[in-house]
């Protein structure tokens, strides 16, 4: 038995070397904005297996996972004193989610897990599930990493066990090893979930993006993306929040929004990216979109592209949770490239890249949403209008030439 347990356990490992080592090569994206890679960052597979599996013959004979990990996915990301980390959601067998930090060289691959998972402190009342954490390096100096914390709704009845309250728990670091938890982030709302810290002060106060809802699951009457401050980061209390990007009747966050990642400050105003959600015959569908606010005026929208500025193509839209991309954490390189992390139908993670530059010509210059069907057939009009007059002679040697500028 032996010799088969240990043939077992080099084979585990041997595979999943093959799986961490892996390069990872970008895909054939021509939509001028934003390249996807073509393999996952972070897996299941790709969590330790001395995570999942007794090592020991004694007590695990037949190598069995004693841990099962379900999925990894909406990860928090920050650079950290040179290296890419992703603070992922990883979810066990058990439904029950917590939080890890996988390492990267390049922020594209290699991603290999520290070898512990995060001790994330509990409050007085124990939280009973954490996820889809927002990391921010905050002007105080501290980073900040802002959470969904669940508990079971304590006024719904023995009958019902799927009922829960959400609520924004909130600790900090300043080693990424040692997490302070602070206390739950208090507001009106009934319930709160994609919460984002700003990462400057406000007026002197703590700035907080906030997603105020009415139950678990319908935002009810909570309206959209808000905003509020809380003189206190210890113990933070919003007593009042403006919402800032509303839901409207048919566009893609009709149903609910939230926001994703803490906002990019560009000299043009604070470029945000959110998720939005419908529903549909097959169900809820989560895309991505864009928008920007004023540099002093944070609840003003100066700009927002019509539509999603991403959304769930080929594998990613099968898994856990089919149809959805999520994303609560990006990174702004030095060099002006932008690394979008992003989960893929509630099960695993995937790394977008493109540019500063890219992303501010898109939400500053795309058409935004004329809320009607007549409005979008004028936009495509002026596209063709547009195109007309810039046709030349070139133009058309290009088209007559096409198999020199296509790949075969």
């Amino acid at each position: 038995m032996k010799e088969e347990f240990m043939y077992r356990l080099l084979q585990l490992k041997a595979e999943q070397d093959i799986l961490l080592e892996r390069i990872n090569v970008k895909a054939d994206d021509l939509n001028g904005l934003y390249t996807r890679y073509k393999y996952p960052v972070l897996t299941a597979a790709h969590t330790p297996l001395d995570w999942r599996y007794d090592f020991d013959e004694k007590s695990n004979p037949y190598l069995m996972q004693r841990f099962g990990i379900n999925a990894v996915l909406n990860a928090g990301a920050i650079r950290w004193k040179g290296r890419y980390l992703l603070m992922a959601r990883v979810e066990g067998y058990d439904r029950k989610s917590f939080f890890a930090i996988a390492e990267s060289p390049n922020g594209v691959d290699n991603f290999r897990f520290w070898e512990y998972p995060v001790c994330m402190p509990e409050t007085g009342t124990p939280d009973v599930n954490v996820y889809d954490i927002r990391l921010v390096e905050h002007e105080d100096g501290w980073v900040y990493g802002l959470f969904c914390t669940e508990r079971r709704d304590p006024a719904a009845p023995e009958t019902d066990q799927s009922s829960a309250i959400a609520q924004c728990g909130i600790a900090r670091t300043k080693d990424m090893l040692h997490w302070e938890r602070l206390a739950d982030l208090q507001t009106k709302s009934p319930q709160q979930r994609n919460v984002v810290l700003h990462p400057e002060f406000v007026n002197g106060q703590y700035a907080f993006y906030t997603r105020p809802q009415d139950g678990f699951i319908d935002a009810g009457h909570g309206g959209g993306i808000g905003f509020g401050l809380a003189p206190d980061i210890e113990k933070a209390v919003i007593s009042e929040e403006v919402i800032l990007d509303r839901k409207k009747y048919h566009t893609v966050y009709e149903l609910k929004n939230g926001l994703g990642p803490a906002p990019l400050k560009t000299p043009y105003g604070w470029l945000h990216l959110a998720h939005g959600v419908r529903n549909t015959a097959a169900g809820l569908r989560y895309v991505l979109y864009m928008f920007m606010t004023d540099l002093q005026e944070l609840t003003k929208v100066i700009h927002k592209p019509a539509g999603y500025f991403m959304s769930p193509e080929g594998e990613e839209r099968v898994g856990d949770v089919s149809n959805v991309l999520f994303s609560n954490g990006w990174i702004a390189c030095e060099d002006g490239k932008v690394l979008i992390y992003y989960a893929s139908s509630d099960t695993r993670m995937h790394v977008a890249e493109t540019s500063l530059d890219q992303l501010l010509d898109y939400v500053m210059h795309t058409p935004e949403d004329g809320l009607r069907s007549a409005r979008s057939v004028d936009v495509i009009c002026n596209i063709i209008e547009k195109n007309k007059m810039l046709v030349t002679e070139a133009f058309p040697r290009v088209l007559n030439n096409k198999k020199d500028y296509v790949k075969s």
